[in-house]
């Protein structure tokens, strides 16, 4: 069975985080959206994500939400290609409007960083040495 993974992030303002993730090349399907929520492909048929204005994201659960930029409870991590699709990517979300919490790690057989996305979630990217 083909697995797919979909997670679901709480955002201040659907338009910005829209659009801040379509500067870093992820793509969005408008049927399964709406005013309060935006179904995003970050993986082709593999990872989704939707991304849900805070007041929808609480209809929907029994605890109080936590604001990211203050605490953080998950880091997102992606695996990459190359470095460079690594170096690429932090690039594109800081121009626009990220930060990177700590400088890349190269350790030789894997080279990593990550950025905190304008609502304060944490992402990582991870590039490993193809194994022989």
């Amino acid at each position: 069975m083909n697995k797919q993974v979909f997670f679901n992030l709480a955002v201040k303002d659907l338009a910005k985080s829209k659009a801040f993730f379509a500067a870093l090349g992820f793509g969005f399907k408008p049927e399964y959206g709406n005013e309060s929520a935006a179904f995003m492909v970050v993986v082709e048929d593999t990872i989704f994500a939707m991304l849900m204005t805070e007041d929808f994201f609480r209809s929907l659960i029994d605890k109080p939400l936590a604001q990211a930029k203050e605490a953080n409870e998950v880091i997102i991590c992606l695996s990459c290609e190359s470095r460079e699709e690594v170096d690429s990517l932090i690039a594109k979300a800081v121009v626009a409007g990220g930060r990177t919490p700590h400088p890349p790690e190269d350790h030789g057989f894997m080279y990593d960083q990550g950025f905190e996305d304008i609502d304060g979630h944490l992402w990582n990217l991870v590039w490993t040495a193809p194994q022989s």
